[in-house]
């Protein structure tokens, strides 16, 4: 079922079930996308300074994204992001941890310009298995309207 601008309200809460990422899927992930040595080869890993593989800080991202379309998000709703917003790493991801995501949305606007949309302004925060955060940022997405400022009137 779709949802439209109308249907999101500040205080909105979304939270993903925990999935546990393997050095397997860190690797691969790594090779594909980010091949540094700290993700991608054990030996010079555990040589470097966090003493092991750890997930590329990207997939972690990725990650994030996917949990909340699993979670139902926006529904069937089509979402375009327009941007992210304050993007932090805060803790490396290690292979065996277990990660879920909270996304809170802070803003809903109508835009000025073309009334026909807005935008969604989400909290987005990952934890791992100790409840520490791995990660933050603030997504924007645009979303339609169900109705038009004028046809509000």
């Amino acid at each position: 079922m779709p949802r439209y601008l109308e249907d999101f309200h500040e205080g909105e809460i979304w939270r993903s079930a925990p999935v546990v990422l393997s050095e397997d899927e860190i690797v691969a992930y790594a090779k594909a996308n980010d091949p540094q040595p700290i993700h991608v080869d054990r030996e010079a890993a555990e040589a470097g300074p966090f003493g092991g593989i750890i997930a590329s800080g990207w997939q972690i991202a990725a990650l994030s994204m996917r949990l909340f379309v699993e979670a139902g998000g926006h529904g069937d709703s089509p979402i375009v992001g327009i941007g992210i917003d304050e993007l932090r790493w805060k803790q490396v991801v290690r292979p065996g941890d277990t990660l879920r995501t909270v996304r809170e949305i802070v803003s809903v606007t109508r835009s000025a310009s073309k009334p026909d949309r807005g935008t969604i302004k989400t909290r987005v925060t990952v934890l791992n298995q100790r409840d520490e955060q791995v990660m933050t940022y603030i997504a924007l997405g645009q979303v339609r309207a169900r109705t038009t400022v004028a046809a509000q009137a």
